[in-house]
């Protein structure tokens, strides 16, 4: 009930009046949609999101995002600047030899508010909060855990209901309250977008109408800041893409070792292995085994490019699949039950390669931004917020070009 009066009230105060005077200098919004492909915008959809990217930036080709590209280590990426293998969030269902008995998964609130899972390294609102900036973050992944003891001045516990355009009105209302109070920094995460991705596929209508939703979204938003004079520094980020799966693609880890050798919780293009007591050696002699549209590694041997391998949390064994394949095994993967759309794969696949798009008064108009990581967002985001960021693993040299160095 409480939560269902915060957004009543915030809704409410859009109504009121637009402040004009006192406006804070260049606030940084940071704008998540989960799920959105970069070849996305080339379907005509999306006028306000293209608009955006003419008039400042675009990772050219899309933002490679990091492996496994998946939705919580990625979006974690963005705003600490780590690799999920550096910054411990290295799947959505993971388990950590310090915290037996326990499982971490997106839908146990419990589990996704505890820092512990998060406390590995800061996010980009901690930083700010810490050196005196005031944030707000709307259902961003890890804004409902106190991180490193410090929670985003403004936030909500996720709810998937609240529609895209009471989101956008919820951001708006951190701004109708008096100018001193405004946030410094806010982010507002979208889902949307990934969902009719992973129900009816990347190439389907229901898709579709999801970036038409999204787009009006911040329409609303960029219409809502322009009436309360407020000349916003806008980032506008993907955690990856999506690709197109069927049930007739399945490939089964049985064939490459006995289930009953195995202890495997996760499923999809990404399966983490670990053996069972007593079946070590097995596991050892299917790592010598071929199998078609799978590869499985030892976590020490993961190519390097994945920058994965090294954290606690990470299983022995990691087996990824070839695009559009899903990892399952016999007698609890239904091929009937297998989503039209998924994504985890190979982070350099195209359909891999999320949005990236920067717009506002410290942004250079017309500028494409070429081999961007989603590592290099979070150093953007420091150098916009004029903070000193936590030193990562991404490049400021990234989106160099794109940042406004005059008047």
């Amino acid at each position: 009930m409480t939560r269902l009066i915060a957004l009543l009230l915030c809704a409410v105060a859009l109504a009121g009046p637009a402040l004009a005077q006192g406006v804070p200098d260049r606030p940084v919004i940071l704008i998540g949609i989960d799920g959105f492909r970069a070849d996305y915008l080339d379907r005509g959809l999306t006028p306000t999101l293209s608009r955006l990217a003419t008039e400042g930036a675009i990772a050219d080709g899309g933002m490679r995002p990091s492996f496994p590209s998946v939705t919580y280590p990625n979006f974690y990426t963005l705003v600490t600047g780590l690799h999920p293998d550096h910054h411990g969030l290295v799947y959505n269902r993971m388990r950590d030899p310090n915290l037996p008995g326990r499982t971490f998964t997106l839908g146990d609130r419990h589990e996704v508010m505890d820092p512990v899972w998060w406390n590995d390294a800061e996010p980009i609102w901690v930083t700010a909060e810490r050196a005196g900036l005031s944030t707000a973050v709307l259902f961003w992944p890890g804004s409902e855990a106190a991180i490193r003891g410090q929670r985003p001045r403004d936030w909500l516990p996720f709810e998937q209901s609240v529609s895209s355009r009471a989101r956008i009105n919820i951001a708006l209302g951190w701004f109708t309250t008096p100018p001193a109070d405004w946030p410094d920094f806010a982010a507002v995460y979208f889902d949307i977008v990934d969902t009719q991705g992973h129900l009816f596929g990347p190439d389907s209508g229901e898709l579709n109408a999801a970036l038409v939703e999204v787009d009006q979204a911040v329409a609303v938003l960029v219409e809502g800041l322009a009436s309360r004079g407020i000349e916003a520094d806008l980032v506008i980020v993907a955690d990856h893409g999506m690709a197109q799966t069927t049930g007739d693609r399945i490939v089964w880890l049985d064939d490459w070792i006995a289930a009953d050798a195995i202890d495997s919780f996760t499923y999809g293009p990404i399966a983490f292995v670990d053996p069972l007591p007593g079946h070590e050696a097995e596991l050892e002699a299917a790592l010598s085994r071929d199998v078609a549209h799978l590869d499985c590694w030892r976590r020490e041997e993961i190519p390097a490019r994945f920058a994965y391998g090294t954290h606690r949390r990470i299983s022995r064994v990691v087996c990824l699949s070839q695009l559009g394949w899903t990892l399952g095994v016999r007698d609890r993967t239904d091929p009937a039950r297998v989503r039209p759309g998924t994504h985890g794969f190979d982070p350099d696949a195209p359909e891999m390669q999320a949005v990236f798009i920067a717009r506002g008064p410290s942004i250079q108009s017309g500028v494409r931004l070429a081999d961007m990581m989603s590592v290099d967002v979070q150093p953007l985001l420091g150098h916009l917020l004029e903070i000193e960021a936590p030193v990562g693993d991404g490049r400021l040299d990234a989106t160099a070009s794109a940042i406004r160095t005059g008047p």
